[in-house]
């Protein structure tokens, strides 16, 4: 009886805004009718939700969570879905009214400027929203680099030939969004210009963090666009600057 139960739509896995409204959909075929309950998991901790009864979850996002859905039958088997990622992001897209929002891809957090000695670590670092979530690929110098395809590169000792100008690509059903192109410099561990790149100059282009903080929705007034275009004016301004900018709504 081991497949008397089938799942023919699995929930995916998402990445939103805190506070957007969707659904997460499971649906299966069986023998006798199907009993859904869904199930999430936060910081290692399993549960039941109650009344999650229905092949719809609707779900407002408020903290990043995992979840699974279990569907019996009346011989009682059970199977469970995949377990999905709701991965939740307390910044709105940049200049984007959420209610325009409609899952495509959009990029929260570009990589930065590296310097870095030869057989040191680098690491960069993207995210984009996007439902479903957005998978990534990583490009040096516009060439596809096959085994990066996480939000994080990681290359544990670099070297010089790992310098160059790094992107990342963030895509799904939707569309597809690139990151800004941010140049890597690898030098010499013993290379008399290693005092320079830990320099407080070269500190302040690559560590300056910008916070935005835009209301549009006051108690005894109406919707406000100003504030939304206001921070994605702003934001390109300070990020032409070179600060790393995060803009936040409401």
């Amino acid at each position: 009886f081991s497949t008397a139960i089938v799942i023919t739509e699995q929930p995916v896995s998402v990445a939103v805004p805190v506070g957007y409204s969707f659904t997460l959909r499971c649906r299966a075929e069986g023998r006798t009718p199907l009993q859904y309950q869904w199930f999430c998991q936060h910081q290692f901790v399993c549960q039941q939700i109650p009344d999650a009864t229905k092949q719809d979850l609707p779900i407002t996002a408020q903290q990043t969570q995992l979840y699974t859905c279990r569907i019996n039958d009346l011989y009682r088997n059970a199977i469970f879905s995949d377990w999905v990622k709701v991965e939740v992001h307390q910044c709105v897209a940049r200049g984007l009214p959420p209610q325009l929002w409609r899952g495509e891809p959009v990029i929260i957090l570009n990589p930065t400027e590296q310097c870095v000695e030869v057989g040191k670590l680098l690491q960069l670092q993207c995210a984009a929203m996007g439902v479903p979530a957005p998978s990534y690929q990583w490009y040096r110098n516009g060439n596809l680099l096959e085994h990066q395809k996480k939000k994080k590169l990681w290359i544990t000792h670099a070297k010089v030939s790992d310098s160059g100008t790094y992107l990342c690509c963030a895509s799904n059903s939707h569309g597809e969004h690139w990151t800004n192109a941010v140049d890597v410099h690898i030098g010499e561990q013993d290379h008399p210009t290693s005092t320079l790149l830990q320099s407080p100059s070269s500190m302040k282009t690559t560590g300056k963090v910008a916070l935005l903080v835009g209301n549009n929705r006051y108690e005894h007034h109406p919707n406000l666009m100003a504030p939304v275009t206001d921070v994605f004016e702003l934001s390109r301004l300070l990020e032409q600057l070179g600060f790393q900018v995060v803009s936040l709504l409401d």
